[in-house]
């Protein structure tokens, strides 16, 4: 059973930044795919970047502004996110898929406002 912990969030100004992070219950990072999701209010989830093996990839609308990165000594995986925007904000999940299973975190929640 994997289990994702996510932590980090907050309220942030506009232009400000955040590092959210997620804690896995075993060496996930080492192995498999890591992302981050969000969820804004009303909207549906969706996908904000990925790392696999040292790989990233990021959605349009965070490209240039969030950073993706993993500590496999302490099986966490962060998202930097600086330059905020007031669309940035929503509830941001950490997912990974171990044989075929998708596992979510609970959640954290990532307001920008003046």
């Amino acid at each position: 059973q994997v289990q994702l912990v996510e932590s980090g969030g907050g309220l942030v100004q506009p232009g400000g930044s955040l590092r959210l992070s997620c804690a896995s219950s075993g060496s996930i990072f080492s192995w498999y795919a890591m992302g981050w999701y969000r969820q804004a209010p009303g909207k549906e989830r969706e996908w904000v970047a990925t790392i696999t093996s040292g790989i990233t990839s990021y959605a349009d609308s965070v490209k240039g502004r969030f950073t993706i990165s993993g500590d496999n000594a302490k099986n966490t995986v962060y998202l930097q996110m600086d330059s905020l925007k007031p669309e940035d904000t929503a509830i941001y999940y950490c997912h990974t898929n171990v044989r075929w299973t998708d596992y979510w975190g609970k959640g954290t929640l990532v307001t920008v406002s003046s």
